[in-house]
């Protein structure tokens, strides 16, 4: 049932609503709701700012900025929101009105305004008394030192000088007496200034002061243990006390400007150490009073954030939601009245009663008056594609539109990509033991995908994510082709039954055989192996001659099979058309020339096979062409192969001009006979009715160039033709990824983990199994899968596809709910 639903995509109606204004708003939330009508913009000559409910969106365009700066304030509070348990229909909840949201936000982005503005000016005084604090400290500690110091020297003077006491020395001026002498006007004051400066800054502030003065100055620096929060940054930053002594006021100044240069915080600083006593506990008192104001604060605004967090989820989808209401009411046309508007718009015809009821419980929750119009017009307009997908299809969908979306009701690759993707994928991955492991990692994804739907992942976790089920099946469809070639990580089992070969040496066992890799085994039973390829030939000689043979026509058979499956849709897309000329001159001779020629390919591989001959395939098919009269002699694999051969190749010959020179010329034929028509009906009617023929056929006919219809014709089918060739030798890829991967696996099983096995050290062991499962990871599980996937994709979408598939419509982009994301806030 889902594959006949996505062979061909929903029929559409363009409809038309007309919408009572007072009902307008819940009109467009119900359908939006519903998800099932994509409108049309009735006003693409006016600028967003002419519309009708260009204020509305303004309105809520601020309202969403206050949001994204609350969840801004709470995230970088470190805060968790507790989200309010959203509601199945929050956007038409009665009790929650859009005025009342706007002045409640605005009352809050106010309120939060100032809470900010309050705290990072008691944080700022706070961060500055924590500063000065630290100064008075290691600025004190710097001059009750030097005091001691100088206490030291001075008793140690006492000692030696007589009628000295004490406080004489202490009081005694550190100038000498003769310098203390001199004249007013020469004395020099000594001054000093206390500061923080960063500690990265420290090097570079000593070195600036040191030649703005010209060493007349003496700095002594203390470092901060902890690093302090910078009132100006509100960062925290390494820094360090500073106590710059200098003489005049020429030299204060320079001080005081490369202070403020290097960004260091200056601090008073008393002499006395009774005043230094009295500000110490100042300062204590004021950060305790700061600290508990700063405490009341930050629980205040806990609780503005809780209040907000609480609601924000619900606020956020309703503006959201508002905007984008607004947004489509805008893509409406108003009545002349300005009673009603006007819109249009595509949906399924299966949801038209769905629709219907949903403008009439519009109308009943707005109390109108009068119900919504609802009316379908007949237009030519191609309407939108759309596919009713679930999270299985999904992802095979997105693959096919990738290339292109479909035009309307054309038929659709995507129902035969959920199987032949995975297929030709695993033709090229054919390895039973790499495809349990890509089972279980999609086995993973699909039985966490509730969770991890519900996470941001990243961008590759994302891709994966979404095609899980894809790659489910691509690591069913692999383990089953690694059957088949009997391949677990390279290593062939016997699961399927004994194998029909032994060794001519009745001493030994196959795996022991000394001729296995010079004459071969010898078969002793005509019974073929069970299921897939039989594990004596793996390790043998003719191994790789087998297996490139097998896996070339193996990839010629399934090329033929696709691209004829191909042909075949596109004479199902004439016929839903209507279009008999595609069907006699494009469908018909292009699936005799395909056939005529590889279709034969195909016959004679699948011949060869039942027969058991050896005939040159290669000699048969250049020899059709050069000398198709020629005796094949050994190559002959029926009789009168010859005369087939010769029908065939005529056949192929004539296809060409059927596909190139019938439709246009009867696509001429046909233009000449309608304009004789027209011209006749325009002869027996009325001027009236002549002007309104023009008019319509203006609108419904283009114009016809015979000479742009044949050069079309020409490039399709020389495409065609080459294509039949290159499209054929593509599918060799199969072939060639699928011998490249074999060797790869067999290369990495053999140097890297049969080689350490070889030691009986454990170690070294242990090493040789973790290098071979990296290189099995990150080669073989994502180079490789990632290159087989290009691979396949690329053989549907040039191979496969272009027989059919025009991928030249536009998709079905409905108005709903479920579809906005946070990018519509902006």
């Amino acid at each position: 049932m889902v594959a006949m639903d996505l062979f061909r995509s929903e029929e559409m109606s363009l409809v038309q609503l007309i919408i009572p204004a007072e009902s307008a708003h819940d009109t467009v939330t119900y359908l939006a709701e519903l998800g099932l009508l994509q409108f049309k913009d009735l006003n693409p000559d006016k600028s967003p700012f002419q519309r009708t409910y260009a204020n509305q969106v303004k309105r809520c365009g601020e309202m969403a900025r206050k949001l994204r700066y609350f969840h801004d304030q709470i995230a970088k509070a470190g805060q968790t929101p507790s989200y309010r348990p959203m509601l199945d229909r929050p956007m038409l909840d009665k009790d929650i009105d859009l005025d009342e949201l706007e002045s409640k936000l605005t009352d809050l982005e106010a309120e939060l305004l100032e809470i900010n503005a309050n705290t990072d000016k008691l944080q700022r005084t706070h961060s500055e008394l924590t500063e000065l604090q630290l100064v008075l400290e290691k600025a004190g500690a710097f001059f009750s030192s030097a005091r001691n110091a100088a206490t030291t020297v001075q008793q140690q003077r006492a000692d030696t000088e007589n009628g000295s006491s004490i406080e004489e020395a202490i009081d005694r001026p550190l100038l000498q007496e003769q310098e203390m002498q001199t004249e007013p006007s020469k004395q020099a004051r000594l001054g000093f200034i206390a500061g923080v400066v960063p500690k990265a800054k420290a090097a570079s502030f000593e070195r600036i002061l040191f030649r703005a003065t010209r060493g007349n100055m003496f700095l002594k620096q203390a470092p901060i243990e902890e690093p302090v929060i910078d009132p100006a940054t509100g960062e925290k930053v390494e820094k360090i006390v500073f106590v710059v002594f200098f003489a005049g006021e020429r030299a204060k100044t320079k001080v005081v400007k490369i202070c403020e240069a290097f960004g260091a915080n200056r601090y008073p600083f008393p002499e006395d150490p009774n005043r230094q006593w009295q500000m110490k506990s100042e300062v204590e008192s004021r950060l305790g009073e700061l600290q508990n104001t700063l405490d009341a604060g930050m629980h205040h605004r806990d609780n503005v954030f809780n209040n907000i967090g609480y609601n924000l989820e619900q606020w956020t989808v309703m503006v959201r939601r508002e905007k984008a209401v607004y947004h489509t009411l805008n893509m409406l046309s108003i009545d002349v009245t300005r009673k009603c508007l006007v819109a249009e718009g595509w949906c399924p015809v299966s949801a038209k009663p769905k629709i219907q009821d949903a403008l009439q419980r519009a109308a009943y929750d707005s109390n109108s008056q009068v119900n919504t119009i609802f009316q379908v017009l007949h237009t030519k307009e191609s309407p939108p594609t759309y596919f009713e997908t679930n999270k299985f299809t999904n992802a095979f969908q997105e693959i096919v539109e990738a290339y292109g979306v479909g035009r309307y009701q054309e038929a659709n690759p995507g129902c035969f990509t959920i199987v032949t993707f995975p297929f030709l994928f695993a033709v090229m991955f054919g390895d039973w033991g790499h495809g349990i492991c890509l089972l279980l990692g999609a086995l993973y994804l699909v039985l966490s995908e509730k969770r991890l739907g519900k996470q941001k992942l990243g961008d590759i976790m994302e891709m994966a994510y979404g095609g899980r089920y894809v790659i489910l099946l691509m690591a069913i469809f692999s383990i089953y082709t690694g059957f088949i070639y009997n391949e677990f990580f390279s290593v062939p089992f016997g699961i399927f039954g004994g194998t029909a070969y032994r060794c001519p040496d009745p001493a030994y066992s196959n795996d022991a055989c000394p001729m296995a890799s010079t004459s071969g085994l010898e078969k002793y039973r005509s019974d073929p192996y069970e299921f897939g390829v039989d594990p004596v030939w793996h390790g043998s000689r003719s191994e790789l001659p087998f297996t490139n043979s097998l896996k070339m026509k193996m990839s010629i058979l399934l090329g033929i099979s696709q691209m004829n499956l191909g042909i075949v849709l596109s004479y199902f897309n004439a016929r839903y058309f209507r279009s008999a000329l595609d069907v006699w001159y494009q469908f018909i001779p292009q699936l005799l020339f395909l056939n005529a020629l590889f279709g034969y390919l195909s016959f004679l591989i699948v011949l060869k096979w039942c027969q058991g001959s050896k005939p040159d395939l290669y000699h048969v098919m250049i020899y059709m062409f050069l000398s198709p009269m020629e005796d094949l002699g050994e190559n002959q694999l029926f009789m009168g192969q010859t005369y087939v051969q010769i029908v065939l190749l005529v056949v192929a010959m004539v296809a060409v001009p059927w596909m190139l020179f019938p439709k246009p010329l009867i696509l001429r034929k046909q233009h000449i006979q309608k304009m004789q028509g027209r011209a006749y009906g325009v002869l027996g009617g009325s001027d009236t009715e002549s002007t309104d023929l023009e008019v319509d056929g203006e609108h419904e006919e283009e114009e016809f160039e015979f000479g742009e219809v044949l050069v079309h014709q020409m490039i399709h089918t020389i495409e065609f033709v080459l294509g039949a060739v290159s499209n054929t030798a593509s599918y060799l890829r199969l072939w060639a990824l699928s011998l490249a991967h074999a060797q790869l696996s067999a290369v990495f099983y053999d140097r890297v983990l049969m080689f350490a096995w070889e030691y009986s050290n454990p170690v070294i062991r242990l090493i040789g199994l973790v290098v071979f499962a990296f290189v099995t990871f990150g080669v073989l599980l994502l180079m490789e899968t990632l290159s087989a996937f290009l691979h396949a994709l690329r053989l549907h979408w040039v191979e496969f596809q272009n027989k059919f598939y025009q991928g030249d419509g536009y998709k079905f982009h409905p108005f709903a709910f479920k579809t906005l994301t946070e990018e519509d806030d902006m």
